[in-house]
């Protein structure tokens, strides 16, 4: 099958469509996160493989934006140990390095490092396999990159330092998209998305029809719903499956309480894989 993923080969969303539908997947490499959405809303047969949220640094929002402007559905989940390297060609030692350059999320992941090691431009990318790709074809014998071990492999770079994360607890987690939803009798795990009313109690209310039916909250956030300022949407995760009598109930008692509600998606709990 054809899993298409944000990046370069080596990258992390590639090693999580493999950890997720196995080694004999084919990877589609693309250059946006938009163009793995794109993509897995226009050949059904085929998923998208994405990173919503991190341990450390949040919720991966552009990517929330994008779930609910694509008729697409969560099918799966896989949570990475994020192990960070710090990588550049061989024969190239620490002192020759002036410029590092990583993914935007990357380099907040390892600003501890970058701080008070020796003074280093800093330079966000694109992704972070991009910038090993980049350094290999360019011959950048100034430079370096921060990724994972696969993609020191993948273009011939040596490590120069291992795990310069900040936190060494640092995990990912990537989900996968299909147009068509995963068996409902399946998941054990269900992602939903709603904008209460501005009324006084609207969220009380809006949570509690999962508590009067002791349906277990996972996660909860707020943001800012795109072109309403002051006006937020809600991303929960519940324990539960929409085909359990229970949670339809809850579903149907929220729709009557919110102004929008979307289901995302019913699936397995993800694996937690240390890379």
């Amino acid at each position: 099958m054809t899993v298409a993923y944000q990046g370069e080969p080596g990258a992390f969303s590639e090693e999580a469509a493999r950890l997720l539908f196995g080694r004999a997947v084919r990877p589609a490499p693309l250059e946006r996160f938009k163009d793995v959405f794109q993509f897995a809303a226009k050949h059904r047969s085929s998923y998208g493989i994405v990173p919503i949220e991190n341990s450390v640094s949040g919720s991966i929002h552009q990517n929330t934006d994008l779930l609910l402007r694509h008729k697409l559905h969560i099918i799966g989940e896989v949570k990475l140990c994020v192990q960070l390297h710090l990588m550049a060609l061989p024969g190239v030692s620490l002192k020759n390095i002036r410029s590092v350059y990583s993914h935007a999320q990357v380099l907040g992941q390892c600003e501890d490092f970058l701080r008070s090691r020796w003074r280093v431009n800093v330079v966000a990318y694109y992704d972070t396999a991009g910038a090993a790709k980049m350094i290999r074809e360019r011959n950048r014998r100034n430079s370096a990159d921060i990724e994972s071990a696969r993609a020191a492999s993948a273009y011939g770079l040596k490590i120069l330092r291992r795990n310069v994360e900040s936190n060494h607890h640092n995990y990912t987690r990537f989900i996968a998209l299909s147009g068509r939803r995963a068996d409902p009798r399946v998941g054990k795990k269900t992602s939903l998305v709603f904008a209460a009313r501005n009324v006084p109690g609207a969220l009380c209310k809006a949570l509690a029809v999962f508590a009067l039916r002791e349906i277990n909250m996972l996660k909860i956030e707020s943001r800012t719903l795109i072109g309403k300022p002051w006006e937020y949407l809600f991303d929960v995760d519940v324990e539960g499956l929409t085909a359990d009598r229970r949670m339809q109930q809850a579903l149907g008692h929220l729709d009557e309480l919110t102004t929008f509600l979307r289901v995302l998606g019913s699936y397995l709990f993800g694996k937690t894989i240390k890379d």
